[in-house]
């Protein structure tokens, strides 16, 4: 699971500088300032859950299962906000009306706050066991 973790993790980072290159550049022709800080927030999300993901594949203790979940929830969470944030930053440039996909950008900031909680969630666990276990040590 590391070595798919940390390669969605590297996918997800060059994507994120190659979409900001991009935004900065062919971009600012064609978006108003305000489209342009929209783009650039997906931009953001995307390369902060980039950096989580490589946090996350590289974390010893942390158990298999809690990894599958943060993985798939972080993967969806930024397919879903950044990619949805891409697709309304630039409505403008298509014929097609991304409005209308607009919904699933808040189901995907879920996503990624179910991948966090679920980091939160297993720190609490593994601190309330090992606290148990030093109990039961000193009896």
């Amino acid at each position: 699971m590391e070595k798919k973790i940390i390669s969605t993790a590297a996918i997800l980072g060059m994507i994120a500088i190659i979409f900001g290159a991009f935004g900065a550049h062919a971009l600012k022709k064609v978006l108003s300032l305000d489209q342009l800080a929209t783009f650039e927030t997906g931009v953001r999300y995307q390369t902060y859950h980039a950096l989580f993901l490589l946090l996350i594949g590289i974390m010893p203790n942390l158990a298999e299962k809690t990894k599958k979940y943060i993985y798939y929830f972080t993967l969806f969470g930024v397919i879903l906000f950044s990619g949805s944030i891409y697709l309304l930053a630039t409505n403008n440039l298509t014929s097609f009306d991304f409005k209308i996909i607009g919904f699933v950008t808040p189901i995907g900031g879920l996503l990624l706050i179910l991948a966090w909680g679920t980091l939160l969630s297993h720190f609490f666990d593994k601190k309330s066991q090992n606290k148990n276990n030093q109990n039961i040590s000193e009896i």
